[in-house]
């Protein structure tokens, strides 16, 4: 007795008809399209074997449903973009939605072999996104935006960077004016010790930058009671007397050591005292 060939979910012999394999298993035709065809994105009706199924991410069309939703032509072997689950036409969909050229205004092509570059809400096509000064592309470089045109940073710096008064070299980014004159933050340092003034205090003398410790090491008066340099600056007061000064916290009785500022004071040699202290002497 012939062995018999049934498909494999009905259990129907198969011999005299159409069947088809999956997985090595015989299906007759009906079973096959119950479990194993897709259904229509547009139409939802069974997308049988012996009609074409197209397929895109997980979805399926008849090729007679595979329809730009816009405009209704087939894209069966048509070049297509999707938005939002919708297929179109590449027409339909680059007047819904493609952006147009800062530089050419005309429409960015989905697909059409070049980049579409971006800033600031504005786009471009990658050839038409140049440094206004040399026409070159900018591409992923690094550029500068002034005015509304867009500069490669060697021609920005050529063309409007100023040059830093120390070091001659273009200031990108930041700087410092110093006597109407600008400067790179780093090159703007105190004259005697190079530590960056930009941000700190300072002073100036014959048109060169000290901090002020350098300053008032170098210039300053000397408290003549506790030899630290007297600064003068930020209001600080001080007292002179015959060529010698006096730190405020520091013009003190020598003997009895109350503070003498506002007050009448002798002398006695190196030494300052109050009148009282003073009738010993």
């Amino acid at each position: 007795m012939a062995e018999r060939y049934d498909c494999t979910e009905c259990k129907e012999t198969l011999y005299g008809t159409k069947y088809i394999l999956q997985d090595d298993n015989p299906y007759c035709i009906k079973c096959y399209e119950t479990l194993f065809s897709n259904i229509c994105e547009v139409c939802q009706l069974q997308i049988s074997c012996t009609s074409k199924d197209l397929s895109y991410n997980d979805r399926h069309w008849h090729s007679e449903c595979f329809l730009c939703c816009k405009c209704n032509r087939s894209l069966v072997e048509r070049p297509f973009a999707t938005k939002d689950d919708m297929v179109m036409c590449i027409e339909c969909y680059s007047n819904e939605y493609s952006a147009k050229c800062h530089s050419c205004l005309k429409t960015i092509m989905p697909g059409e072999g070049s980049k579409k570059m971006e800033h600031k809400a504005n786009s471009w096509h990658e050839n038409c996104f140049t440094c206004n000064r040399c026409q070159q592309p900018i591409g992923t470089r690094s550029f500068v935006q002034k005015d509304t045109n867009n500069y490669c940073l060697p021609c920005y710096e050529k063309q409007f960077a100023q040059q830093c008064f120390q070091c001659k070299k273009p200031i990108t980014t930041g700087g410092v004016i110093y006597h109407d004159q600008p400067w790179h933050k780093e090159c703007f340092v105190c004259i005697a010790c190079k530590q960056q003034l930009a941000g700190q205090r300072f002073t100036s003398r014959d048109d060169f930058a000290y901090c002020l410790n350098c300053f008032c090491n170098l210039f300053a008066k000397k408290c003549a009671y506790c030899t630290t340099p007297i600064s003068g600056l930020g209001g600080s007061k001080y007292i002179s007397f015959e060529q010698r000064q006096w730190h405020n916290y520091c013009f003190n009785c020598k003997k009895c050591h109350e503070s003498l500022v506002g007050r009448g004071f002798l002398t006695c040699k190196d030494d300052v005292l109050c009148p009282n202290c003073g009738k010993d002497f």
